[in-house]
């Protein structure tokens, strides 16, 4: 077992106390609330509403099986985008100051085929703590083996084609949490580095109830309205999950795994010398920030960095705390990565996938 990691702040950097303070005074003097906005619930009712629309179009709409396959498809990025936009903040306590309703919007997690409590483990705790940390962050395991996204993992043969197969990988990403990572890291005894404490016995229950309410909802009923045949079905349910997946596989890729980014080793004391917040700085980058399509569809995810020093405040106020960040971090001449469109932050993942699939 690795040392436990800690944030030494070497340098006793005040960065993160000057933007948490002036972010609390943005929100004082303009009397705003951190959490949802009327802007942010109209999102939310279009998404679900789509969400709807497009699965009761696949099931009981007049249309042919290639039809059903382009809306099994948009339905798929629609399910990506309610991941982003409502369950993401709603996980992180960010959608509202209540807590229930927090806890409702979470349980839409489900429908797309995951688990929210895995995710507050592998993403809240794990990976918001111990960003691009190598043994630490599993958001860099997304396939072990397959793919080399850190200098300090082993070289193999096949890494020098990654760079072509990353792509379809991604998007096998939600098929994973449906059938396969929710269960697996549910029953590890470790996340990473991190041990996390006994499960409730709820979350034996909500986890193969809800999957179970899934596979219903997404294999048998379809087969059992339309009438398939059951590679038909494997074909649409495929489809579905090869955008999700995709769509998911960007977003979090170009936020972390880009021209730029660090991967910062810990001494063997498990010390990272620098300050948590310096680090998530130095890890993490924003893509397409002017993008207001971006911006609406990928839940503020394109302006990552601002999420990981704020992951408690909305996405839809991201634009407002990024002029603050972005000018304190150049106070205190620290990084402030970002890739001015999503082309371009494709572009240089690309590079970088090349780049680590061949030996230093």
């Amino acid at each position: 077992m690795a040392p436990k990691l800690r944030f030494a702040n070497v340098a006793q950097s005040d960065f993160f106390a000057t933007v948490r303070q002036r972010v609390d005074a943005y929100f004082t003097t303009q009397h705003l609330s951190r959490h949802a906005n009327g802007a942010m619930w109209r999102k939310t009712i279009i998404l679900l509403l789509s969400f709807v629309t497009l699965y009761l179009l696949v099931l009981v709409g007049p249309f042919s099986l290639w039809i059903r396959l382009g809306l099994a498809m948009l339905l798929g990025a629609c399910c990506a985008f309610i991941g982003f936009n409502i369950c993401h903040d709603a996980i992180h306590g960010a959608f509202s100051a209540n807590k229930r309703v927090n806890h409702a919007f979470s349980l839409l997690f489900h429908l797309v085929g995951a688990n929210p409590y895995v995710w507050s483990l592998t993403h809240n705790l794990v990976h918001h703590t111990y960003t691009n940390i190598v043994g630490h962050d599993e958001d860099l395991e997304v396939a072990p083996g397959l793919l080399r996204l850190s200098a300090e993992d082993p070289v193999r043969p096949w890494h020098r084609y990654q760079h072509w197969y990353a792509f379809p990988l991604y998007g096998l990403a939600s098929l994973s949490w449906v059938f396969r990572k929710d269960y697996v890291k549910f029953f590890q005894r470790t996340i990473g580095q991190y041990a996390p404490p006994a499960h409730p016995r709820r979350e034996y229950w909500n986890l193969f109830g809800y999957k179970a309410l899934y596979y219903l909802l997404f294999l048998l009923v379809p087969y059992l309205v339309l009438s398939l045949k059951w590679w038909q079905l494997v074909v649409g349910f495929l489809a579905l999950h090869l955008v999700m997946g995709l769509v998911l596989g960007l977003v979090f890729q170009l936020a972390h795994v880009v021209e730029g980014t660090a991967f910062p080793v810990p001494d063997e004391q498990g010390d990272v010398q620098e300050a948590w917040a310096v680090h998530q700085l130095r890890t993490t980058a924003n893509f397409a920030p002017q993008s207001q399509l971006a911006s609406w569809l990928c839940g503020g995810l394109n302006r990552q960095i601002e999420h990981h020093l704020f992951p408690r405040v909305c996405h839809i106020h991201y634009p407002a705390l990024a002029r603050i960040v972005r000018q304190t971090a150049q106070e205190f001449g620290l990084p402030y990565l970002e890739n001015a469109s999503f082309g371009g932050a494709l572009r240089s993942h690309y590079r970088v996938l090349y780049q680590f699939g061949r030996p230093a």
